[in-house]
C-alpha cells in the first residue's frame, strides 16, 4: 500500500484512468493510528463534482480533539507547492464536525448538492496571506513546519517527525 501511494504522488508518473496525483499523510500520535489526509493535486470531474482536492478522515476514538482542523491546516500550507491557490473540500450534508472543520479554515460554502456518492456540501478555500488566513490556518503557520511526503503528522504542538509511510 505504501508503495502505490508513493506512485500516486510522483508526478513524473501516470496514474491511472479516473485517477489524479494525489499526497497522503497520516496523523499519529507515537505509533497510534488517529487518521489520514490526502492532497489531491488537481480534479477530475468526478472530484470536482463530489470529492474535492483534500479529504481527511480520523477514527471515532480521536475525534472532536481538533485533529482534523489541525491537520487540514498543515497541509492548506501545502496547496501552493502545488500550483493549487484555492482548493475544493466536501462533505456529507449531515456530518456537522466536518462542516465546522472546513470553516474553521476558511471554507465558503458554494452549494449543497446531489452526486453519486450522496448528497454533498461544496466548500472553497481561497490559500491566502498569512495575515488574512482563517485563525486555524494561522496557527498552523505559526506552529508546525509543512509535512514532507512520509511524514507522520504529530498531534497539535508536537514536532512533525520524518517516518517511512
Amino acid at each position: 500500500m505504501a508503495e502505490r501511494l508513493r506512485r500516486q504522488a510522483d508526478r513524473s508518473r501516470p496514474v491511472g484512468e479516473g485517477s489524479v496525483h494525489a499526497t497522503h499523510w497520516w496523523i499519529a500520535d507515537g505509533e497510534t493510528y488517529l487518521g489520514a489526509i490526502d492532497l489531491r493535486h488537481s480534479l477530475n470531474a468526478f472530484l470536482l463534482e463530489g470529492g474535492g482536492h483534500i479529504g481527511y478522515s480520523v477514527r471515532p476514538s480521536a475525534r472532536r480533539r481538533g485533529l482534523a482542523s489541525w491537520a487540514l491546516g498543515a497541509v492548506l500550507l501545502k496547496a501552493p507547492e502545488f500550483g493549487l491557490d484555492r482548493v475544493l473540500l466536501t462533505c456529507d450534508d449531515g456530518n456537522v464536525g466536518s462542516a465546522r472543520t472546513i470553516e474553521r479554515n476558511g471554507g465558503v460554502l458554494e452549494d449543497v448538492r446531489s452526486t453519486e456518492t450522496g448528497v454533498k456540501r461544496r466548500y472553497w478555500i481561497t490559500i491566502a496571506s498569512p495575515t488574512s488566513a482563517s485563525p486555524t490556518l494561522r496557527a498552523a503557520r505559526e506552529t508546525a513546519a509543512p509535512p514532507e511526503v512520509g511524514t507522520v503528522l504529530p498531534l497539535p504542538g508536537e514536532r512533525i517527525g520524518q517516518r517511512p509511510l
